[in-house]
């Protein structure tokens, strides 16, 4: 029994991968302090707990979801009352917000919504590797854009090639930057939109790390810029802000015949997300945001305690102002393959090497902070014991 060729055309998933390499090393008898994987460690917000609870108790959420593919009107009435606060931007529910089973999930269908076979796709190197399975799985022709630390990892338009912007259906972007911890301005966005429209180019916001930021910084909406809802979808989770990965629960929303093309999508894939996890959704974007902010400055702490021991032992990482990643150059004359490879070896910690992101990731590796600080600590510390 053979697989569909489009399977043959996927590399090894890298989070499987590193999976796989934590468990060798673990059978081998070592004690493995993974810092790969971005899963918060702290708990869901009491609040929101206790919503899903009380809804999960009324029998009339028990059946298919409200709205199924859609979402419930309400979380969508939810989500465009936080993205006006939030952002100053206004959508309309009905039309311009959408349901999601997690941000991943809507990159997935919003490539078979507007991607034919043979349509290319713009991809961001380094970028988050699930864009690509979605553009291979439409059957698209995926190319890639640099993305260098000059640039702060901000890709220029005016680099890319008239005969591949002409081509172009969609490009995909991502800030605040999984993996590199890049920001974008409200200029670069308005750039991006007055670059897609010029080319026709659907243009997407994978934006989950949207408060995850430091120092000040607050991160800015695709949507904010003038013209965007022509041109643009942004995806959004719940997952980061309020440790709410495993719940499955995240918003489209821009562009409403985009919108309308993913829930087509959905309607004929999924049933929605379930009611209660919903009224969970309500809870956290309407409810109290003290946890949340208390939960910035636990990894702003964690963050500040990576540089400082990356910095101790020679290398160079830039100070991220969002997302709960630190992005570092790897030793001089070492590649990212290599030293990850060296540090569970000599340490027993696990780093992402940056090759994993693509070919402009190579010679740098990612930290993640979502790791309990004693084993945080004690894993920084070896580190430091290695490779002093």
């Amino acid at each position: 029994m053979q697989k569909a060729d489009r399977l043959g055309k996927l590399p090894p998933y890298l989070f499987v991968t590193i999976r796989n390499k934590i468990r060798e090393a673990r059978e081998r008898g070592i004690d493995v302090i993974s810092l790969g994987v971005g899963d918060p460690d702290q708990p869901t917000p009491p609040h929101v707990i206790q919503a899903l609870q009380q809804a999960a108790e009324d029998p009339a959420n028990h059946v298919y979801p409200t709205d199924e593919e859609k979402g419930m009107l309400k979380f969508r009435q939810s989500v465009a009352r936080w993205y006006a606060e939030r952002f100053g931007v206004k959508l309309n529910p009905e039309t311009e917000v959408l349901a999601l089973i997690g941000s991943k999930e809507g990159n997935h269908h919003l490539c078979l919504a507007t991607l034919n076979p043979g349509d290319t796709a713009i991809l961001p190197d380094p970028g988050y590797p699930a864009y690509f399975a979605s553009a291979v799985f439409a059957g698209a022709e995926v190319e890639r854009i640099p993305l260098s630390r000059e640039d702060g990892f901000l890709p220029r338009f005016d680099k890319i090639p008239e005969e591949l912007a002409k081509k172009a259906k969609l490009l995909f972007l991502c800030y605040p930057n999984n993996p590199t911890g890049a920001v974008a301005t409200l200029e670069f966005w308005q750039e991006a939109v007055a670059w897609a429209k010029k080319y026709d180019v659907i243009l997407v916001n994978d934006h989950p790390y949207s408060e995850v930021t430091f120092d000040g910084y607050r991160s800015v909406s695709i949507l904010e810029a003038e013209g965007a809802m022509d041109v643009a979808v942004e995806f959004n989770s719940l997952s980061k802000p309020y440790n709410m990965t495993g719940w499955r629960i995240g918003m489209a929303v821009g562009n409403s015949e985009l919108i309308a093309g993913i829930s087509q999508v959905k309607e004929n894939t999924d049933s929605g997300v379930f009611n209660a996890v919903q009224y969970a959704a309500i809870a956290a974007l309407d409810g109290p945001q003290e946890a949340s902010r208390e939960l910035m400055n636990l990894y702003k702490a964690r963050r500040d305690r990576v540089l400082e021991t990356l910095r101790s032992i020679g290398l160079n990482p830039d100070t991220p102002k969002a997302t709960f990643y630190v992005w570092s150059p790897t030793p001089e004359g070492m590649s990212s393959a290599d030293f990850a490879a060296a540090v569970l070896d000599k340490a027993g910690v696990v780093v992402t090497p940056g090759r994993g992101y693509g070919e402009n990731g190579e010679g740098f590796f990612r930290i993640s902070l979502t790791v309990a600080d004693d084993r945080l600590d004690e894993a920084l510390a070896r580190i430091k014991a290695a490779f002093s």
